[in-house]
């Protein structure tokens, strides 16, 4: 349907597939050339107890008073960039890649020839 010249159908919601094993440059002292990466999705770890940030927080949200720094609530976007880990299947090398906002990422699995099994991390 249209609607003053816009379109009002939500336009589907289309993956970003990404090749599994990809060649790409090898930073490490040993190659220094393309070679065949092992692709995996980069997730954020658990945050430390003991970082000095979370740390002053907790002794300033101590005792009374309340909630005593800003909560965000204004959250804009609604997307996140994509990071992907990258591993040399030479010299193990792990390098990460920044990629562009997307709503749906996933790796298409296309196997090479002679690779056994996931990344060594």
């Amino acid at each position: 349907a249209e609607y003053m010249g816009i379109s009002t159908d939500a336009e589907p919601v289309r993956m970003v597939p990404h090749p599994q094993p990809r060649k790409t440059f090898c930073k490490g002292e040993k190659c220094k050339k393309h070679t065949l990466h092992k692709v995996v999705q980069y997730k954020v770890g658990k945050a430390s107890l003991m970082a000095q940030g979370k740390r002053r927080y907790d002794a300033k949200q101590k005792g009374f008073g309340g909630q005593t720094k800003p909560v965000f609530h204004k959250k804009a976007k609604t997307t996140k960039k994509v990071v992907l880990k990258l591993q040399c299947t030479k010299c193990k090398v792990i390098q990460q890649k920044k990629m562009k906002r997307c709503k749906h990422f996933e790796l298409a699995e296309k196997k090479a020839k002679g690779s056994k099994g996931g990344p060594d991390w």
